[in-house]
């Protein structure tokens, strides 16, 4: 509801740019909706809702950490290579012996370490985020090629499967569980605490940040940290999903992470956005997903439409700065 009203606003303002993003969004929202209705008889029901953000959780998930680095003014191309690369390291720990929890620590504190070798490179070294983190996911999913030797790692114990496969209440997915203490603790984050304001100062205005007093690259790094271990989460939450640990795992998963947070009205400009809407963005590209699948039609075609929609999303957002200016 909070995103059509934002483009109801938008609308009101006469700004082009937002009106197109937030209202034509949630047009393509309802088309899909309708049609999967038409061809899916049982499309709107409490399990297929479940199993439609279940099918968004580890691309939601992982979007929470590209919306962060996004509202600094960076950009996160590696997070796909994260969930591959955390996902061997956690197979082959797990075929070693050591414990499940040591195991989600272990992945957990590979993808934070990654996060911040890309901040320390971003903030103290200046280099442009998506030079870094271009070479970041090349290095990590060669890493992971190197770890397996190219083959995909397997025998696990059975409680990894738990990890996903648990249901609460009887009924809700674990993995909407997850999701939704995720986005509820980076939201209270965002809006209640000096970290949240100072992510919105870096990407408004830098060099005003730093004036006043910010520690800029300290809390670049501090994102960057946070845009690794959201995305390791995301690669524990896909190792228990196939219950085996390709290096390929997460492919293509860095765009539609970008994809869910412009979709969500992040700006790509830096400094402005909600992190809830973009939850709002992963949904919809699951609700394409499983809409394309409804319709017999190859799943592909969601690459196709991410595409247009990130291109969407820089001409509204665009067109907001010229209205705002």
């Amino acid at each position: 509801m909070e995103y059509i009203l934002t483009g109801v606003r938008e609308f009101r303002q006469k700004n082009l740019g937002g009106m197109v993003l937030y209202l034509g969004v949630a047009a393509i929202f309802l088309a899909m909706t309708l049609i999967c209705q038409a061809y899916g008889k049982d499309f709107l029901t409490v399990t297929n809702i479940f199993n439609i953000i279940t099918q968004a959780s580890i691309v939601a998930i992982i979007a929470i950490g590209a919306s962060l680095i996004i509202l600094t003014g960076g950009i996160d191309l590696a997070p796909g290579s994260v969930v591959g690369f955390v996902g061997i390291v956690g197979g082959l720990a797990l075929k070693s012996g050591v414990p499940l929890w040591a195991v989600v620590l272990l992945c957990l504190a590979a993808g934070v370490i990654s996060g911040v070798i890309s901040g320390l490179f971003v903030s103290y070294g200046k280099v442009p985020a998506f030079i870094v983190t271009l070479g970041m996911m090349q290095i990590l999913r060669g890493g992971a090629m190197v770890l397996c030797g190219g083959i995909a790692v397997s025998g696990f114990p059975s409680e990894l499967k738990l990890l996903m496969n648990a249901k609460l209440f009887g009924r809700m997915p674990i993995s909407v569980f997850y999701v939704a203490v995720l986005y509820i603790a980076i939201c209270f984050v965002m809006k209640y605490t000096r970290f949240g304001r100072r992510v919105y100062a870096l990407g408004g205005n830098i060099k005003a940040a730093r004036l006043s007093g910010i520690a800029v690259n300290r809390e670049l790094i501090k994102v960057y940290a946070l845009g690794g271990l959201f995305a390791a989460i995301g690669g524990v939450m896909m190792l228990a999903r196939l219950s085996y640990a390709d290096p390929n795992a997460g492919s293509g998963y860095e765009m539609q992470a970008i994809a869910a947070a412009v979709i969500g009205g992040i700006s790509l400009s830096g400094g402005k956005g909600n992190i809830a809407n973009t939850l709002v963005g992963a949904l919809i590209l699951s609700m394409l997903t499983c809409g394309l699948q409804i319709m017999n039609m190859p799943t592909f075609y969601q690459s196709i439409i991410s595409g247009l929609v990130i291109v969407l999303a820089v001409f509204a957002d665009k067109h907001d700065e010229r209205h705002q200016e």
